[in-house]
């Protein structure tokens, strides 16, 4: 191969056996199995110029803060308003009215249509009721889920009667919770045939 001729083999050897050292060269150090030719900075040696880092850039303490105030405060006040409504002031009961829906009773073997209206304050809730009647039976707990906004809720009780003669019948309603309210309202069953 001549000298014009380009060889990668050739270019690369002396890359892998580095250039020819002198016979009597000795190295500077042994750090173990390290050998060390030639001068060069070591980390022993001190650098030949002071070095020193750059000053850190100070942040404002106060600026950070300030830009996320607005939002803490934000949805804090949404936290709370939800809060209060979910577990704030629940519903409350303000008046118990008890009639029947036909003042004049019921006739022969029907039905009395008694309605209670349960006035409220808006708030959501659930009242939990009882229906007790003159002739000594009672309702189990009944409830009655109101939604918010809702002012009024009626509740109804369906007495029915059959046979022949007369009976004054009272019917009262309890509201258990929220309160402890009571109405009550009176008919009389007539059946003369």
């Amino acid at each position: 191969m001549s000298e014009d001729e380009y060889s990668a083999t050739v270019l690369g050897s002396h890359w892998f056996s580095g250039p020819p050292q002198p016979e009597d060269a000795v190295p500077d150090r042994v750090e173990g199995s390290v050998l060390r030719f030639g001068p060069g900075v070591t980390a022993a040696m001190p650098a030949p110029f002071p070095v020193t880092a750059p000053p850190a850039v100070q942040r404002r303490g106060s600026g950070g803060w300030r830009r996320y105030t607005l939002a803490a405060v934000v949805l804090l006040a949404v936290l709370a308003y939800l809060g209060w409504q979910r577990y704030g002031p629940s519903l409350g009961v303000r008046d118990v009215a008890v009639s029947v829906a036909d003042p004049k009773g019921p006739g022969c073997d029907a039905t009395a249509d008694v309605v209670a209206v349960v006035r409220t304050d808006g708030r959501p809730g659930t009242l939990v009721y009882r229906w007790v009647r003159s002739d000594g039976t009672q309702s189990q707990e009944l409830t009655e889920r109101v939604p918010r906004g809702r002012k009024e809720a009626r509740l109804h009780l369906l007495w029915t009667f059959h046979g022949t003669g007369g009976y004054d019948a009272s019917a009262r309603l309890q509201v258990l919770s929220p309160g402890g309210q009571s109405a009550a309202t009176q008919f009389t069953y007539r059946c003369d045939r």
